[in-house]
């Protein structure tokens, strides 16, 4: 039980993905203690999981698992492995080490959308919790993305079976996907978008003053992405009006 609970009531909230940049098994440990119950997913940023110790990420791994929260290596690693040839091996691998999830995604590289329906579609047939991922990492490449050929990524990779859909931004949360160079919120994208269901995308929202614009715009049961492992606590709050920006509103 929350202390102060008699000054919370219960409904549903959306999903809060975390981003894991390479977290020890201490404070992994420490994040579910204090968090766990309002994360719902962990992200192993990028290739963060190619460079740590098999068994360390095992066993982080396994202690999300056990606390109910969904895991998934970065869709980066995804796109080495598939332009690698390794796609196959790589799914393996996941399970193996007891990931639950894989995003797919095409942010650094070029991935041709019957490509990228079939290893959404292989991911589900192995048992994964899918998540797809729409947007690059690189602005320039980005904004040349139209809000409508976004929409069609989004509605495709629905239709092949993804989960959700996350809408990119880094970690930076400006000059990128739906945000302008000063982190706002570009509306009539997001209006453009939002067509697809929010309630089936992932906005990624890093900084505090985008969690709050969207949990005001769309409701606590907005789903927010690339969430610090530090702040999944406050966007908690925000969520359910325990923050300033928030209080009295939703």
């Amino acid at each position: 039980m929350n202390a102060f609970n008699f000054l919370t009531t219960d409904r549903p909230m959306g999903k809060t993905m975390v981003l894991d940049k390479g977290l020890g098994l201490n404070e992994v440990t420490d994040l579910i203690a204090v968090a766990g119950a309002h994360i719902s997913f962990v992200k192993f940023g990028w290739g963060t999981s190619a460079v740590s110790d098999r068994n360390l990420i095992q066993q982080k791994v396994a202690a999300y698992n056990a606390a109910g929260i969904t895991t998934y290596p970065g869709g980066t690693l995804l796109e080495v492995a598939v332009l690698q040839g390794k796609y196959a091996e790589y799914l393996n691998e996941a399970r193996a080490i007891g990931f639950t999830g894989i995003e797919v995604s095409d942010g650094s590289t070029v991935i041709d959308a019957v490509t990228r329906g079939e290893l959404i579609k292989q991911a589900r047939d192995a048992g994964f919790f899918v998540i797809s991922e729409v947007g690059k990492k690189n602005p320039d490449l980005d904004h040349e993305l139209t809000p409508t050929e976004r929409l069609a990524m989004i509605q495709a990779d629905l239709d092949h079976g993804a989960h959700y859909v996350i809408l990119e931004a880094r970690e930076a949360g400006k000059n990128i996907g739906i945000y302008d160079a000063n982190g706002q919120i570009i509306d009539d994208e997001l209006k453009v978008l939002a067509q697809a269901g929010v309630e089936h995308l992932i906005i990624e929202a890093p900084l505090k003053a985008q969690q709050v614009a969207l949990v005001l715009k769309y409701g606590p049961a907005v789903n927010l992405g690339n969430i610090a492992t530090e702040d999944a606590i406050s966007v908690a709050t925000i969520r359910r009006g325990l923050r300033g920006d928030t209080v009295g509103k939703v």
